[in-house]
């Protein structure tokens, strides 16, 4: 999407060096525009974990080339030490985010890949690229397409409302900052302005990291999408007043019997959308859907986040990035970093493959292929 008016990826190889992947530095923005060389399997676990990268989509691509890294220096000396060593290095990046994942099937995917593609390292080594540079190219095309299916939705509110601005609300990031280009609950905003709806955008923005305020606000800017930024508690009254015609926002696991696991906070948007009958929808790649489990609430995995998340805040002073202290500073914290959200609050799931209900049912009917074991693995 749009940086300054050129286009951008989240994440790419080096142009002269193929073993340096490079990614946008997410920490810096909106303040700084910082590109940011990750050499190592530990340069990526650390970016994952520290979210310098962050988001569903992002997290999985970023997991990808990170495989794709592992290989470059993992040992030649037999393929069973080579394996050896990329199940080591793909554990220790499945070890940085529990709650997303894209991140467990980009290494499995990875790893099944390499591995099938033996005896010969090289081709191992190159398989690798190869998927690394597939698994980011269907993240985009996958966004690119679930925003054209989530356009009509936005399309026809705009019909009826005779042409006034759609007002969505959304929650976090999940824009083309959280995946490799348009984003997921981005991509039908991003396409319906493209097409001249009048569209506008509340921005909620998102305690404690502020990724909405921070990243949702910035790149909708950059691509010249109207926007307001709200504190996160405003959301219900909007709805009371009639101020938000949809909800959408991104997942980073949704269930396939419809449980979606989002950016803490998603739930009471949620509650809050069925109290006043506004449609509320997730937007996600196939990558993010959960085959295994089906509740949601006990058994998705919660990430809970380093306390000075919440104890302090980040923000642009004299043109220096500077933390603030919040809170008293002997207080307890808890940061659950994700909650989840019932199916019976979701309207619809918007996917790369169209538009279904948030039901075992609505998401076999998209993916046939699941209908017979939904249970195994991607």
């Amino acid at each position: 999407m749009n940086v300054n008016g050129k286009h951008r990826r989240t994440i790419w190889l080096h142009e002269s060096n193929p073993a340096i992947v490079q990614i946008i530095e997410q920490r810096f923005l909106p303040y700084r525009f910082v590109i940011e060389d990750l050499k190592t399997v530990e340069d990526v676990a650390v970016a994952i974990k520290d979210m310098h990268v962050r988001g569903a989509g992002l997290i999985g691509a970023t997991a990808g080339f990170g495989m794709y890294l592992a290989a470059l220096s993992a040992p030649r000396t037999s393929m069973q030490a080579f394996m050896a060593d990329l199940k080591n290095a793909g554990d220790r990046l499945r070890a940085t985010r529990p709650t997303a994942v894209n991140l467990e099937w980009a290494v499995k995917r990875q790893l099944a890949a390499i591995e099938q593609a033996g005896p010969d390292i090289e081709v191992m080594i190159e398989t690798a690229l190869h998927v690394a540079q597939t698994i980011a190219d269907e993240d985009a095309e996958y966004c690119r397409r679930l925003g054209e299916h989530g356009k009509a939705i936005i399309k026809e509110i705009s019909a009826k409302k005779g042409g006034a601005p759609v007002n969505v609300l959304t929650h976090c990031n999940a824009g083309w900052l959280a995946f490799v280009d348009y984003g997921s609950a981005t991509a039908p905003i991003y396409a319906a302005h493209d097409d001249g709806i009048d569209v506008h955008v509340w921005v909620d923005e998102t305690r404690p990291r502020n990724q909405g305020a921070r990243l949702t606000a910035w790149e909708l800017g950059q691509h010249g999408v109207p926007h307001t930024v709200i504190a996160d508690n405003v959301g219900g009254h909007l709805m009371q007043h009639g101020q938000v015609d949809m909800v959408i926002v991104g997942t980073d696991r949704t269930l396939y019997t419809g449980d979606v696991a989002n950016k803490i906070g998603t739930y009471l948007k949620a509650l809050a959308a069925h109290d006043n009958g506004v449609p509320f929808y997730v937007a996600l790649p196939s990558s993010s859907f959960d085959w295994e489990k089906r509740d949601g609430v006990k058994d998705i995995p919660i990430e809970q986040r380093d306390a000075t998340e919440v104890k302090y805040m980040q923000g642009l002073h004299n043109d220096e990035i500077v933390e603030v202290l919040l809170t008293p500073e002997n207080s307890a914290v808890a940061n659950y970093a994700f909650d989840v959200t019932p199916a019976r609050l979701v309207t619809g799931l918007i996917t790369e493959r169209g538009i279904c209900p948030a039901s075992e049912a609505g998401v076999l009917a998209l993916f046939p292929e699941k209908r017979n074991n939904p249970q195994e693995s991607k």
